[in-house]
């Protein structure tokens, strides 16, 4: 075609894919209880808790456990009874263990039914923003769970350690080996 110059054709592709990246911009959920996905410096999703409610519900195969304000359980990483093994954006960790921050002026996470509020804290890391503890363990939710009610990351082994809900207790609900059952240590 006569008249199109190559330039030309370069700025519309730029302005198409321009679009598309828009368009795809957040796998967020958008408004209302359920989290936002953003990208951090290093590219990797980090979700922002838009309610930081936590709760006890009782999940098929873990019992009863902590969930966050959109049902979903929540999970601890553990090594060696460490209560904060890293699991951060520049390990990729957080690409599987989605982390809980509080939005910007939240200061302390919520005790909803079934939760002992004087276990609920906050810590805040080296990346600037301030986490929900549960008697002293960070929370992180599993992109393997699809909703509530499921509890897929249970006692997965990755990123130095291995993932455990946890019970209303505070303590990590681990897999017994005489009964093949759940128990809480």
């Amino acid at each position: 075609m006569r008249g199109i110059s190559n330039r030309s054709l370069v700025a519309g592709a730029m302005v198409v894919l321009t679009g598309l990246v828009a368009g795809c911009g957040g796998s967020g959920y958008g408004s209302g209880s359920k989290p936002t996905t953003t990208r951090s410096t290093t590219g990797a999703p980090k979700t922002v808790q838009a309610s930081a409610r936590f709760s006890a519900a009782n999940v098929s195969g873990v019992g009863t456990v902590l969930v966050d304000g959109k049902g979903r359980t929540v999970y601890i990483l553990t090594k060696d009874g460490k209560t904060n093994v890293p699991c951060d954006d520049a390990s990729g960790c957080t690409a599987s263990w989605p982390d809980l921050p509080l939005k910007d002026g939240v200061m302390a996470a919520k005790a909803g039914q079934g939760v002992t509020a004087s276990l609920l804290g906050t810590k805040k890391l080296s990346d600037g923003e301030t986490y929900p503890t549960y008697n002293g363990w960070l929370m992180y939710e599993y992109a393997g769970d699809s909703g509530s009610g499921q509890a897929n990351g249970q006692g997965i082994k990755s990123f130095g350690g291995t993932w455990y809900v946890l019970s209303p207790s505070g303590t990590p609900v681990k897999k017994s080996s005489s009964s093949g059952g759940y128990h809480y240590p």
